[in-house]
């Protein structure tokens, strides 16, 4: 630890950084680490942008897995009751509505430990009305087969979404039913077919700094960095072994976007679950640390999120806009 570290090179995204470089980023004095990630972003990305994101769940509950932050786990007594795939007619509609609502990418999450072949034809056309629409499609369907990956690719999925969840030293006392490896694997088949990767994390399921350091190394020396980076505060869920976590302190959170964004600099770092109970201030902070994209809408999977109307007044009063819109003069 404390280890001299090169710094990162703006226009030539590292794939060689150590797990001790990593970890003394989150080491250095807040203010200096907030205003390198600051610099980073800028040289990538508008920061007066933000890509909305809004999700969907298309089939809820009765998963195999065993993840201890899962409401949809079927190990657990929790609130949510499993639901059958959605039908893609029902689907698109739900992405028609959110697209009038501003969202700008549409992502599709379904409760299953792998996809199978039997309900890759009706995935396929709630991605192609998805992508017809005009919206940034990603989808999350558990682990994939090299040839699944390429059928996804094929019906115009524009992002696959596998998260690695945490550093590889504390992800068994998370996750016991898949292995680090299987994620890895998944994610490998994803960039072999072509498609941009979605991975990140959460943070707050008693994990060491040192663990999120952990996951952001993984992360940052993958054969390419991931196209789109969400990193989750973890929302406690009655009934999961994780409910009674207590939450990680705001700045920290702050810290691993800003260290995220260094590590990754051309990534989408997101911020995901965990805006329900996050103060204006601190999501703020968040933007300045170099994250350019929320998720908007009432739900995500199972949690609360913001109402549209405090985030339109977020960044409004922020002088922010949508990805893409022009600045008002």
């Amino acid at each position: 630890m404390n280890a001299p570290f090169r710094h990162a090179d703006p226009a030539q995204p590292r794939h060689d950084w150590t797990l001790d470089e990593i970890e003394t980023l989150f080491e250095l004095p807040f203010t200096e680490l907030v205003f390198r990630a600051a610099e980073v972003h800028r040289r990538w990305f508008d920061p007066t942008e933000l890509q909305l994101s809004q999700l969907l769940s298309v089939k809820t509950g009765g998963c195999p897995e065993d993840c201890g932050y899962c409401s949809q786990s079927q190990h657990f007594k929790t609130a949510t009751k499993a639901s059958k795939l959605l039908d893609a007619d029902t689907v698109i509609a739900a992405a028609a509505e959110a697209k009038a609502g501003g969202a700008q990418r549409f992502c599709m999450g379904a409760a299953w430990r792998d996809l199978k072949d039997r309900d890759l034809p009706k995935v396929a056309a709630m991605i192609s009305g998805v992508k017809a629409l005009g919206l940034e499609t990603c989808a999350t369907l558990g682990m994939l087969t090299p040839d699944q990956a390429k059928s996804l690719k094929a019906a115009g999925l524009d992002y696959y979404n596998h998260n690695l969840d945490t550093g590889p030293d504390y992800y068994d006392k998370v996750v016991t039913t898949r292995t680090y490896q299987d994620r890895l694997d998944t994610l490998a088949a994803v960039r072999d077919a072509g498609m941009n990767t979605c991975c990140g994390g959460i943070v707050g399921m008693g994990e060491t700094r040192r663990d999120r350091a952990g996951l952001l190394h993984q992360l940052a020396t993958l054969p390419a960095h991931p196209d789109s980076l969400p990193i989750n505060d973890l929302m406690p869920i009655p009934g999961t072994p994780l409910g009674d976590s207590k939450a990680v302190d705001p700045l920290e959170f702050v810290r691993m976007i800003a260290v995220a964004r260094i590590v990754c600099p051309k990534s989408m770092v997101r911020i995901a679950a965990g805006r329900e109970h996050m103060s204006r201030e601190l999501q703020s902070l968040c933007f300045l640390a170099g994250a350019n994209s929320i998720f908007v809408g009432a739900r995500l999977l199972t949690t609360d999120n913001p109402g549209r109307d405090n985030d339109d007044a977020l960044l409004a009063d922020l002088k922010m806009r949508p990805m893409g819109e022009r600045a008002q003069a």
